[in-house]
């Protein structure tokens, strides 16, 4: 991976990375995507290798992180509610990467529990 492109966001699946990156491009943000061959080859492996990864320019970083928290969809509930942070209140979360820390995880990841983050305050949480 080149060192002057970060992680913007990971999607599960290629098409939402897509309309993202359309997005970003149309704003003229440098952008590519990893992994998104592989994930739409076999989507099961999504999880397994954390999904597809919307990379920009280092020097795009700001910008993009703003057009991406106004167009984000945020995590709700089965019933369709906001999820509301326990530290700050607010209604901005989306789900948290993955620890992997435990070897079952990183052998069978599909096993290991999501746990939501909050996008203001970055509390993790279940």
């Amino acid at each position: 991976m080149n060192d002057n492109f970060i992680v913007l966001a990971v999607f599960e699946y290629s098409t939402e990375a897509q309309i993202t990156k359309s997005k970003l491009d149309s704003e003229h943000i440098n952008t590519m995507l990893a992994d998104e061959k592989t994930i739409d080859t076999d989507p099961l492996l999504s999880q397994a290798i954390g999904g597809v990864k919307l990379l920009v320019h280092k020097h795009d970083l700001e910008r993009a992180t703003e057009i991406y928290n106004e167009i984000r969809r945020y995590r709700k509930t089965e019933n369709g509610q906001d999820i509301h942070c326990p530290n700050c209140n607010s209604n901005h979360i989306l789900m948290a990467p993955p620890d992997r820390k435990n070897i079952l995880y990183m052998l069978f990841p599909f096993f290991e529990k999501s746990k939501h983050i909050c996008n203001d305050c970055q509390t993790i949480f279940k």
